[in-house]
């Protein structure tokens, strides 16, 4: 169902004829998975998952202008717990510091308003490899979005190393962090 099938054009239509509210008449992977889910359910069912108890991936209008605010509330947890989560973990970070940080996530929740870091940050409509983006909003405004999607995914690599980019809009930025930042 994918651009490189030789009918991929067949499916964007039959995906479109199945699924009357999606917007593009390209197929595309949350479409076609959806499809086999409902006209292949024996041969499929049992092999596909989905996931609905946690908000795996995000639609980017919903997540990218709430970035500063997780920081924000990262920041937080860091100061008010002290050292144990205030460290430099340029080594392999261990299963035990994660579930360090899980306690203090309890309250933030799993669903879509979730503070926690999004795992993927979904970018539906934008199209940027074609351009045909969708238009309620600007080539830019995806672009822009796209950038600070990826410089917080950086962010919280970089942020292991004891570095960060101040502005997300500006990758080219790095400063490095005090090394008990943020006593």
């Amino acid at each position: 169902m994918g651009p490189q099938a030789p009918e991929y054009d067949k499916w964007g239509e039959i995906q479109r004829a199945t699924f009357r509210d999606k917007l593009f008449p390209k197929s595309d992977d949350q479409s076609g998975l959806v499809y086999l889910l409902l006209k292949e359910k024996e041969k499929w069912g049992d092999k596909i998952y989905v996931e609905s108890e946690y908000y795996f991936e995000g639609y980017w209008m919903e997540i990218v202008g709430k970035f500063d605010n997780i920081t924000d509330k990262y920041t937080e947890i860091e100061k008010g717990v002290g050292g144990a989560l205030r460290r430099r973990h340029a080594e392999k970070v261990s299963g035990s510091y994660g579930r360090v940080w899980e306690e203090y996530l309890k309250e933030a929740g799993y669903g879509r308003e979730s503070w926690r870091r999004p795992f993927i940050t979904h970018f539906t409509g934008c199209q940027p490899c074609i351009g045909d983006h969708n238009q309620m909003y600007s080539g830019q405004t995806c672009f822009d979005a796209m950038q600070k999607a990826l410089t917080f995914a950086d962010n919280q690599v970089l942020r292991s190393y004891g570095f960060v980019h101040p502005d997300l809009l500006d990758p080219s930025t790095v400063d490095p962090l005090p090394f008990d930042y943020p006593a």
